[in-house]
């Protein structure tokens, strides 16, 4: 919704208020700046929401298994603590073929059926 305003006059795009200020200013307050941002990323929002709490989750039951840095723990231990095995944030593979999957820095590698090695990210692995 756009008020009329006189030639030259810019106008907020959320409110359609006149703008005084600086020449490439967009939005007249803070308010629309963040209700408009707000609008265009309500539909992906909700979801990277979801993803996000996940991955913090999974990091969080990896880390409270991981004190030391380094640990062992069954696979069914994690899962009974809400752990998502479909959500993490990167592999890292070695030269030798193995894969461990990673939550930001708190990582598990699987072992056998049944155990997995948990493992914290060293500065030197990427």
């Amino acid at each position: 919704m756009i008020k009329d305003t006189p030639k030259n006059n810019r106008v907020c795009e959320c409110c359609g208020d006149v703008i005084t200020g600086r020449s490439d200013k967009r939005f007249c307050s803070d308010y629309c700046r963040n209700t408009q941002h707000n609008q265009l990323n309500r539909d992906s929002s909700n979801y990277i929401r979801k993803v996000n709490n996940i991955l913090r989750r999974n990091r969080r039951i990896l880390e409270r298994f991981n004190p030391n840095r380094k640990s062992k723990v069954m696979g069914a231990t994690l899962m009974e603590e809400g752990f998502n095995f479909a959500y993490y944030t990167n592999i890292y593979e070695t030269k030798k073929g193995a894969r461990y999957y990673f939550c930001y820095d708190q990582g598990y590698l699987k072992i056998d059926d049944e155990y997995y090695a948990l493992v914290e990210r060293q500065e030197y692995v990427k």
